[in-house]
């Protein structure tokens, strides 16, 4: 990780302690400073990485009066934010501890609601059809494909499988709100002195687009890395869906099938990926949970496109993570 000397002495930081945070999935690095004018984190965001969309983001979301982190200070050429610090207690190191599901699916799903229902800011990108399966191609085609088969798909395949799943999408089309993309207990927050909404703290907002929001639903329900229970899945469903009573639930659910199998798919082989190319394997053991998300959310008639494809190239003791990356 890097660490600014001039920015950070620049902003009151230079003697502060710094202690590096556990990293995720991506190239971003934070660390904990403590002793300078307020409790902070450094983002080191080298290229390709920018730091602009979380910028931005940030100050729409705090206009809108929702709890994410302000940005303290910015050097956005070089990649680096000061940001607020709002602490450890994220809503998965919550129920990890033991915590009751329960509150903190339904603080979820009710803040999640009322950022649905706010106006998106402008210059958002496009979370379509058309980004969706680039995005999938880019995972189960480009890393998990040659690693199950030993050789990439050809070109056929390429186009079976964007038919399959364009017509899997078409219904989402037009759907023009505000997605998170990864909303999911890892980025969410519980500030235990605000009220309502902004009870829940959001994280990670950087790749926000303008979707469907059945997406951020299922990420959040059908969440790649943790497993939810019925009970809980169908409470958080229940009090989002009670918050925006406008809503076709029928209509809705199929989307959440479509969504949640396009995402399953893709994060499944993301899996993969991070394996061979990052050198990142302990990811794999979410594998079985995504596979199997995906076999669910293929049971439902909205999935059938992509149902057809995987049936026709890929026999089902085959959706599992490839043995030489398991």
């Amino acid at each position: 990780m890097r660490f600014p000397e001039p920015f950070l002495a620049a902003h009151g930081y230079a003697a502060a302690a710094r202690q590096p945070l556990a990293g995720d999935a991506d190239l971003r690095r934070y660390a904990r400073l403590t002793g300078g004018p307020r409790p902070a984190l450094l983002m080191d965001a080298p290229p390709p990485q920018d730091v602009r969309p979380f910028h931005a983001l940030s100050r729409h979301l705090l206009s809108a009066c929702f709890s994410v982190p302000e940005v303290i200070a910015a050097d956005e050429a070089a990649g680096f934010l000061l940001v607020e610090d709002f602490g450890d207690a994220t809503h998965a190191a919550l129920l990890d501890a033991g915590a009751d599901p329960l509150p903190l699916y339904r603080e979820a799903a009710e803040t999640l609601a009322a950022l649905h229902a706010a106006p998106p800011p402008p210059g958002l990108p496009a979370w379509d059809a058309e980004a969706m399966t680039r995005a999938t191609a880019a995972t189960f085609l480009d890393w998990w494909w040659p690693a199950a088969f030993g050789a990439p798909p050809g070109e056929a395949v390429r186009t079976e499988l964007a038919a399959a799943l364009a017509e899997m999408l078409a219904p989402l089309a037009g759907a023009r709100g505000f997605v998170h993309r990864d909303y999911f207990p890892a980025n969410l927050m519980r500030i235990g002195d605000r009220e309502g909404i902004r009870r829940t703290g959001i994280l990670d907002f950087q790749d926000a687009a303008i979707g469907h929001p059945a997406y951020d639903i299922v990420s959040l329900v059908e969440d790649a890395r943790r497993d939810v229970t019925p009970e809980v899945r169908r409470a958080t469903l229940a009090a989002y869906l009670a918050a925006r009573p406008g809503l076709d639930r029928g209509a809705f659910l199929g989307a959440m099938a479509a969504c949640g199998a396009q995402r399953h798919l893709r994060v499944a082989a993301l899996w993969v990926r991070l394996a061979r190319r990052d050198n990142k394997p302990g990811y794999l053991i979410h594998g079985p949970r995504c596979w199997a998300l995906l076999d669910r959310a293929l049971s439902q008639p909205a999935c059938a496109p992509l149902r057809r494809f995987l049936d026709a190239h890929v026999p089902h003791e085959m959706r599992r993570n490839p043995p030489e990356a398991a």
